[in-house]
């Protein structure tokens, strides 16, 4: 197999070093260069050709922001964004310019850090391993979001005096997931009559940030789950990171989402599969699933149930999926009833909800 080529770029000479250590313990990976700050990284990058960057965002001279621009303009090339848990906000700024994923950064104390750092690394080779190049297509990027003068809190209060939705959107990704969701939810900014849920694949203490971001958008009202929700028209739950979600009807609170802990049958956390199949067991709610870029295979158990219970079935395309894997598997169930690209799929959401 051809050496997968990676470009480390990091202002830190321990981070670099680190890094570039857990990259060539990877069987078929080479470290073909070190760069110390985007401008340096850009020169490598037209000498080298690497296969994947992994990227720090925050560096002299030059930072990720104004590097992921210049890359993705002059040579699209997978990047993997590796960032300390103090700058969530500015990761999915950075998945929003074409980065595919991000993983924490690794702790210069915490040995335990170290070890899922690199089994995170290894995982995010076998993924872009699975991208055609030449890598990923800057036609599919997608401008910053709005802001929104609303606070999350007056937004809640505001929820809670909505009648139950009587139509849901259920969305379930993996890698490439933000990117491809913040699209979504502008497509569907306009919707006022159904509720939405998204079981997004990503760690914890992310999701916050990316249901407020996601908020910005405008329109629907988007908050991290916590805990019992009552699903309403116009608003949308994004299940926590390290949990799973849940659809259920309660006596006494009407149709719900209940955050839950995972369980052994959860290969994957939040679990697609998990919220599709909860759905499945709803009555008298329309339900509309959709399964967008990932890694893996979640999502296509939970398609078979809910399609056996009346539900819609959507599944983003090859030509805008990052990674093909859920929504492929999806299809080949043979119960999908929509095989679109992003923003199509995007537009048949908000006209199936309507």
């Amino acid at each position: 197999m051809k050496a997968m080529r990676i470009l480390v770029v990091d202002d830190s000479a321990y981070n670099r070093r680190t890094i570039s250590d857990m990259l060539t313990s990877i069987p078929g990976v080479e470290v073909v260069g070190k760069a110390g700050d985007g401008d340096e990284a850009l020169r490598l990058v037209a000498e080298l050709s690497p296969d994947l960057i992994t990227l720090d965002l925050e560096m002299p001279r030059m930072d990720g922001f104004t590097f992921l621009r210049l890359l993705m303009a002059r040579r699209p090339t997978p990047v993997v964004v590796v960032s300390g848990y103090s700058a969530k906000e500015n990761v999915f700024r950075a998945l929003e310019l074409g980065a595919i994923d991000f993983i924490a950064k690794p702790s210069r104390t915490v040995a335990s850090d170290l070890s899922s750092i690199s089994e995170q690394l290894s995982n995010m080779v076998q993924v872009i391993r699975q991208l055609a190049p030449p890598g990923l297509d800057p036609g599919r990027r997608i401008s910053p979001v709005r802001g929104s003068e609303q606070t999350g809190t007056h937004r809640i209060e505001q929820a809670r005096e909505s009648s139950d939705a009587k139509k849901v959107i259920l969305l379930g990704s993996s890698t490439g997931g933000p990117t491809a969701l913040i699209e979504i939810f502008r497509r569907i900014s306009t919707l006022q009559a159904c509720g939405v849920v998204v079981a997004q694949h990503m760690p914890e203490r992310f999701t916050k940030t990316f249901a407020d971001r996601l908020d910005r958008i405008g329109g629907l009202r988007v908050f991290e789950a916590s805990g019992t929700h009552r699903v309403e028209p116009g608003v949308a739950w994004v299940c926590p990171g390290g949990r799973c979600i849940e659809l259920s009807h309660e006596r006494g609170q009407g149709l719900v989402v209940k955050v839950v802990m995972p369980d052994a049958n959860d290969r994957y956390i939040p679990s697609v599969d998990r919220l599709f199949a909860s759905a499945a067991n709803v009555n008298n709610t329309k339900l509309i699933g959709a399964v967008l870029t990932g890694m893996g295979d979640d999502g296509a158990k939970g398609v078979v149930a809910l399609k056996k219970a009346g539900g819609l079935i959507l599944a983003e395309s090859p030509e805008t999926a990052v990674i093909y894997g859920m929504p492929g598997a999806a299809v080949r169930t043979g119960l999908v009833d929509h095989h679109l690209p992003l923003r199509t799929l995007g537009d048949k959401l908000a006209e199936l909800a309507t």
